[in-house]
């Protein structure tokens, strides 16, 4: 037997791409790193609130800037990113408290689906432009992840009992009292110590927290596989 792995958290919402491309590198270093990926659902407008942060697209120059290295990040990650065309009516005005809500009853009630619904409602969001606030969306975001329609439904109706309600901002809470500001975050617990990260350009002081060798956002044995 080998070591026993090590836990990370991730806590992410989808109205974050920072927080996909983290998280799509975490699900490829899984194996590699023999890592415990816990993925934690959790509202970036409640951190925002908490931490007095404000969405970098809000800030003209900022908003400029974050579109020009998305466009590179793409092609870095093998993620495929793509900016809304009315971001601010997308991000700021219609938000993802719906979306993060139905992440947050589909991990209480079939976690086995959370990577691939977290990763179909990226898609729709920020690589094909598509909504993610209404309720037909959200069914077709986690019909297409692969849950049947019947289960679908069950979990959409979930997101507004007290429960998943409750659960989400539990979490958010967390995540705030980790001294999060915006997200992703991730948490390494590692030998007895835990070590929080922010954003998605922080795997190789996360490698070496780790004791293992970043290869890129893509490693050479995931590489040959695509």
């Amino acid at each position: 037997m080998g070591p026993l792995p090590r836990t990370l958290e991730l806590f992410y919402d989808v109205l974050s791409p920072y927080s996909w491309l983290c998280f799509e590198v975490l699900c490829r270093y899984q194996k590699i790193w023999n890592i415990k990926l816990q993925l934690q659902p959790t509202l970036i407008a409640g951190i925002m609130k908490d931490s007095g942060n404000k969405p970098p697209g809000l800030l003209p120059r900022k908003g400029q800037y974050l579109k020009s290295e998305l466009s590179l990040l793409k092609q870095h990650f093998q993620v495929p990113l793509r900016f809304p065309k009315d971001f601010f009516s997308v991000i700021i005005e219609k938000g993802s408290v719906s979306a993060m809500r139905f992440l947050t009853a589909v991990k209480m009630e079939n976690p086995e689906m959370l990577e691939k619904v977290s990763r179909e409602l990226w898609m729709r969001v920020w690589s094909r432009d598509q909504d993610i606030s209404e309720p037909q969306s959200i069914l077709a975001a986690a019909e297409k992840a692969g849950l049947s329609a019947e289960q679908a439904q069950g979990l959409l109706e979930m997101i507004s009992t007290a429960e998943v309600k409750k659960k989400l901002r539990e979490v958010t809470e967390v995540a705030c009292k980790y001294g999060a500001f915006g997200l992703p975050v991730t948490v390494a617990h590692v030998d007895g110590q835990t070590h929080v990260l922010f954003g998605s350009d922080r795997m190789e002081l996360l490698a070496y927290l780790l004791g293992e060798k970043w290869m890129g956002p893509v490693p050479p044995t995931l590489n040959a596989r695509l």
